[in-house]
């Protein structure tokens, strides 16, 4: 192993070329040369600056939940905070977490403790820190709805960012515009409520989503972003689109603002895919579509 590995493994645990398809709902994606998964903020800080000392590119995943990898290898470090970094700390209704905590796992607890916010949360399948980078929401509640505070690691210094700071907006936050910000975790206000009608409300959406979501397929959520006033669903429906193959990338037919893999898609065909989709609705309805995933690994000429 050369070097970079062996100053890694001082720090963190290192798996080597594994496949970003492992590491996202979507399951597309080339091998990453190297992944850590840092115990702590310390050797978190620490593995930064060895990267940014010998200029290696490097990506912080959650869940991969929301992340269109390409079918290139990424020759740089993926970092995982999901394995370690995952407390989440109960003050009466207020919440402070770790960005590498299961927004799911979050939300039951809060139930359990007769806590309301984030039951709009419990069926997307992402980290913290995830939920915070995209402003995650449904059933029109998100993420900014409830944030305090944003804990942050810029310029080799942690800091604590108001929740107003942090120009959130639809499906969109500050975060975005500084990818080599990372985001470790959050401060939250909960709403007491009954334990009961919580459960109740996260039941009767859980069973909302089976019905109407392609759950049994690996996807990456909602692939368009809304636009005002419209569903993009909708959209994608009056083009005729519902059911849609190309390889084995398939809008679904019971919800098409997902795109499906059916087995093994290629990240080429998501993507003519989704141009494709994206063309015919501007064509036909005048409204550009844009993408709620990250591309990641691309060369920008794509």
């Amino acid at each position: 192993m050369n070097e970079l590995y062996e100053e890694l493994k001082r720090y963190s645990e290192v798996d080597v070329d594994v496949p970003l398809s492992k590491m996202t709902t979507l399951r597309i994606g080339g091998k990453a040369k190297y992944t850590v998964y840092p115990e702590n903020q310390v050797a978190l800080d620490s593995i930064i600056r060895v990267l940014k000392k010998r200029g290696v590119t490097y990506k912080l995943i959650g869940k991969g939940s929301d992340l269109l990898c390409s079918d290139e290898d990424f020759d740089g470090v993926i970092i995982r905070l999901d394995r370690h970094c995952h407390n989440s700390y109960f003050d009466e209704n207020r919440l402070t977490v770790q960005a590498g905590c299961s927004i799911i796992m979050l939300a039951v607890e809060a139930m359990k403790k007769g806590l309301s916010g984030l039951e709009f949360a419990s069926g997307i399948p992402g980290t913290v820190g995830g939920a915070i980078f995209m402003n995650a929401g449904a059933y029109k509640s998100s993420m900014s709805d409830i944030l305090d505070e944003v804990l942050v690691l810029r310029d080799n210094t942690s800091e604590w960012i108001k929740a107003e700071d942090c120009e959130f907006s639809y499906r969109s936050s500050i975060f975005q515009k500084h990818p080599d910000w990372i985001i470790l975790g959050a401060r939250m206000t909960l709403t007491p409520k009954d334990s009961k009608e919580i459960s109740d409300l996260m039941e009767d959406r859980r069973k909302r989503r089976m019905a109407s979501q392609p759950l049994e397929y690996p996807t990456c959520g909602s692939v368009f972003r809304n636009p005002e006033g419209m569903n993009a669903w909708q959209l994608i429906d009056g083009i005729d689109y519902r059911g849609k193959r190309i390889g084995d990338a398939m809008v679904s037919d019971k919800h098409c603002n997902f795109i499906c893999n059916m087995g093994n898609a290629k990240a080429e065909d998501y993507l003519t895919l989704v141009k494709e989709i994206q063309e015919a609705v501007y064509e036909k309805y005048g409204v550009m579509l844009h993408t709620e995933m990250e591309m990641f690994n691309w060369r920008e000429t794509e």
